[in-house]
């Protein structure tokens, strides 16, 4: 910083004597603090000269204001990048599935599928869905995947129940018999002849919310 930014303003007091009133700048540093001492010392009454040691220790504090002032700024910068390298981190994880160590209701660690990610006060997170279950897939005699909901019901294209109900054991795992997939019609009886085939695949099963997870809490990525 020049010392011509720097505006030391003065007053002549009584019996004449010029004293510095106020200083005007808006960042001091080492060097402006000594132009301005030898500003001080060339307008001090000769008869009552200023204290060296005073001077001296405002020096020093001057010199440790702006030492500190260096490492905050110092700081602030890693923390940004610490910030940014995490960010970058988590961005890397959108689409894929992650665990946190907490373990569900069935006693099995919850496990979520990532979504985005938001950085919040320098504290990343992640925003994901909870996969409440995985599902088996079931198709039709034209090969289709067919939607049921929890309870087994099946769904038509509008999301409407049809009055078949794929037979199930948990949430998800369908009833076999005889390597096909149970179904029951409107009166829980089971429907012979029916066209239905396991598909040989899961699907997983979303909930409806959201959940805000800590990058640094993931336990799993898979």
């Amino acid at each position: 910083m020049s010392t011509d930014n720097v505006a030391v303003n003065t007053a002549t007091g009584v019996g004449g004597n010029t004293y510095t009133t106020s200083v005007s700048n808006d960042k001091l540093t080492t060097q402006d603090f000594l132009k301005l001492m030898i500003a001080e010392l060339k307008l001090q009454d000769p008869t009552s000269p200023m204290d060296s040691q005073r001077m001296l220790d405002t020096q020093m504090k001057m010199s440790s204001v702006n030492t500190n002032l260096q490492m905050i700024e110092t700081m602030e910068a890693l923390s940004n990048s610490f910030t940014q390298s995490n960010l970058s981190n988590a961005a890397n994880v959108i689409g894929k599935n992650i665990e946190d160590g907490n373990i569900g209701e069935n006693g099995v660690n919850k496990a979520y599928t990532v979504r985005s990610v938001e950085s919040n006060e320098g504290e990343v997170s992640v925003i994901a869905q909870q996969m409440l279950y995985v599902e088996d897939q079931v198709k039709d005699n034209n090969g289709n995947i067919i939607n049921y909901n929890v309870n087994g019901e099946i769904l038509n294209e509008s999301g409407e129940t049809t009055g078949q109900k794929v037979a199930l054991k948990n949430p998800g795992e369908v009833i076999l018999e005889n390597g096909k997939p149970v179904i029951l019609d409107e009166n829980n009886e089971k429907v012979v002849g029916h066209e239905y085939e396991m598909a040989g695949g899961v699907l997983p099963v979303y909930s409806d919310q959201l959940t805000t997870i800590p990058f640094s809490s993931i336990t799993r990525i898979f």
